[in-house]
């Protein structure tokens, strides 16, 4: 690695020196690099842009370099020199998590030097709950230890928050005060914190004023006794105030910036530049919201809480960097879910009307890509690039109305490149493959309009002669993915009771995949959103509530030759209503409210409205419920994509051969 030597140099005392995928408001980069802007990026400059996933951890001592990777084992495989690096597959047997490692690193540490192990981490991009995890860790390890080291062998107890810690002390986080962040030391032509102007969002698409979206907050300040509530995920505070931005966030619609409320002022900490359109000035105003520097919200914060020792600060630690949280003495720290996750969850009727439109004219991109790309393989015959496939098929998404960018970068991987699951193509790249009508191609792609976020997975074929198991692969994906979407389920059902049904079909085949099965999908906002999920994963237990959407995309994945993904986006409905009924913040009208034997029970409708390509289908391992259900789900994709396309078009033929019943045997 290019920047190894002058990285060792600096060490300033560590004995250990972290560098996580974070971005400065405490949140590790949503997958696909959805939520990380370039110069926070240390990461992805110390890799020399090897390595473009998210969920990534360096770990780099005096005499080894560690990395740990989730959901990346293939990539990483690939990418990474052995002769630097050591792969720590997160998550497979008797691989230990980040925590865990570091402490036990400590233990052998302490019990080998007598003080303890220093790590160091800069407060700004590294997670508060991070923070106390590690702490947590290195406290319960150190019950373990045996102090058989003289009283002034080890350093005084460190401390968190204000508290001291029990002794022994065997590992301590060192934030390097006063000291530069390594990185930032040899980052040459580091970009600046970027100053894109906030655009409003219009109340059309947002659905709910800033002043009640504070009202709300207030009145749940009031039941938990805070007196000043925390916002440092970006997309959280781009939902308070109703507005978005392009440029600060590669494909996320969000500004850099903070935002407090308390009982009797609104705040937003970010460069004035970003508030200089007029538009905004006035919107911001007119809510009652004042701007201050970006550079004072930690301060603020200081002095909000040293100003009354009864004043508490409502802070969601796993949504917040460390150097927010650290500020903040244990005794007034409410640390719980803040109050917007749930209210940005549950899509009022405003915000799912706005989805509905987006997967809509989605579709019908697609279409016109699919017939693009079809004629050229099989009329022209030319095998094109990853890189214009992806070119092509954001050129028809930039066609539709309210289109601003994609909702992450392109997934076109071609072959094996398949099965690389967040694989991006790049010309020059030595992964970079050409589609023909040999090899699948898998594409996972989206789009941010003005008024909702798509994100799709397709994987299509374009031979004669697909083999046997590629098809009962792609079969029985298909049918994970039919599995979950014709649940009904009792509300407050946590996530991962679902995702078995996604696997079923895989499992039946002695076969799995090792992502999850579904993420939230912010409106108009992030396409990777909490707080709930479909996975094996159970330690997210967020229940599943009306309004909600999520995505589906179970897969399959043979490294080496191919991945298969099928995705589609899902909203959380009654199970008595139709598909269109609105929804608002997760409540019914209590004449719609149905319930059985006192529980009321729920169901999803599809957002996305793109064809699943026939084909490639077993029909012999397709159940005729399943196969009703692909009919019924083409029949509603052309009823409401049809009328977007031009009629005997390429787009509208592709459209009509695609939603055709399929054959049955």
């Amino acid at each position: 690695m290019r920047a190894r030597g002058r990285f060792c140099g600096p060490i300033l005392g560590q004995c250990a020196i972290i560098v996580l995928s974070c971005v400065a408001h405490g949140r590790v980069v949503s997958f696909r690099l959805t939520t990380i802007f370039v110069c926070f990026h240390c990461v992805l400059f110390l890799a020399s842009h090897k390595i473009f996933s998210n969920a990534t951890f360096f770990f780099h001592s005096r005499d080894k370099t560690t990395v740990c990777k989730t959901r990346y084992f293939n990539e990483a495989s690939l990418r990474l020199d052995p002769k630097h690096w050591t792969l720590m597959k997160q998550g497979q047997p008797k691989v230990p998590t980040i925590t865990k490692f570091l402490s036990n690193l400590a233990t052998e540490h302490y019990k080998s030097q007598g003080v303890p192990l220093k790590v160091g981490i800069d407060p700004y991009v590294h997670s508060a709950s991070f923070a106390k995890d590690l702490t947590e860790a290195f406290e319960k390890a150190a019950r373990d230890v045996e102090a058989d080291h003289a009283d002034g062998a080890a350093e005084p107890a460190a401390t968190l928050n204000g508290d001291v810690a029990k002794s022994p002390v065997i590992g301590v986080i060192d934030t390097l005060e006063g000291k530069p962040n390594l990185v930032d030391s040899i980052w040459d032509g580091r970009p600046e914190l970027p100053k894109n102007p906030f655009r409003v969002q219009p109340l059309k698409y947002a659905g709910v004023t800033v002043a009640d979206k504070v009202e709300k907050i207030r009145s749940e300040m009031t039941d938990k006794k805070a007196t000043l509530t925390v916002f440092g995920a970006l997309d959280d505070v781009a939902y308070l105030f109703n507005v978005r931005c392009m440029g600060d966030v590669e494909t996320c619609p969000v500004g850099i910036a903070y935002a407090t409320v308390s009982h009797d002022e609104v705040i937003l900490y970010c460069d004035e530049q970003k508030v200089q359109p007029n538009e905004v000035s006035v919107h911001l105003k007119e809510a009652n919201v004042t701007v201050k520097p970006y550079d004072q919200f930690v301060s603020d914060i200081q002095s909000h809480v040293s100003s009354n020792k009864r004043n508490k600060v409502w802070l969601d630690t796993t949504r917040s960097n460390y150097a927010v949280s650290r500020v903040i003495p244990t005794s007034s720290l409410i640390d719980s879910q803040n109050p917007i996750t749930p209210m940005k969850a549950c899509k009022n009727p405003a915000e799912m009307e706005g989805m509905r439109r987006a997967h809509i004219v989605d579709g019908a991109a697609m279409a016109n890509f699919m017939a693009w790309l079809e004629h050229t393989l099989l009329v022209e015959g030319r095998s094109v690039s990853e890189v214009e496939i992806d070119e092509v098929l954001t050129g028809y998404r930039a066609q539709q109305p309210g289109f601003y960018e994609v909702s992450f970068p392109t997934i076109a991987g071609v072959g094996s490149n398949g099965a690389i699951v967040h694989y991006r193509a790049a010309e020059g790249s030595e992964l970079l493959k050409y589609l023909d009508r040999t090899q699948p191609i898998l594409i996972d792609s989206g789009g941010q309009y003005e008024y909702g976020t798509t994100d799709v997975t397709r994987t299509w074929h374009f031979g004669e002669n697909p083999s046997e198991e590629f098809k009962e692969m792609y079969t029985r994906v298909l049918k994970g993915n039919i599995g979950v979407d014709s649940m009904i389920f009792p509300e407050n059902t946590p996530g991962f009771v679902l995702d078995v049904f996604a696997r079923k079909s895989l499992w039946e085949a002695g076969k799995d995949y090792g992502h999850g099965t579904g993420h939230g999908v912010g409106a108009a906002l992030n396409v990777h959103e909490g707080p709930h999920s479909i996975s094996p994963r159970w330690a997210n237990k967020e229940v599943l509530k009306l309004g909600m959407v999520t995505s589906n995309e179970p897969g399959f994945y043979d490294d080496g030759n191919f991945g298969i993904r099928i995705e589609n986006l899902l909203e959380i409905v009654d199970v008595n209503s139709s598909d269109t009924d609105a929804t608002s913040n997760g409540e019914e009208p209590p004449e719609k409210k149905q319930k059985t034997e006192g529980k009321k029970f729920l169901k999803f409708a599809k957002l996305t409205m793109i064809p699943i390509q026939k084909n490639l289908i077993n029909v012999d391992l397709m159940t005729e419920s399943e196969l009703d259900w692909l009919d019924t789900y083409h029949d509603e994709v052309f009823r409401k994509v049809s009328p977007l396309l031009e009629k005997d078009s390429p787009a509208m033929n592709w459209l009509i051969k695609s939603c055709a019943k399929i054959e049955r045997k």
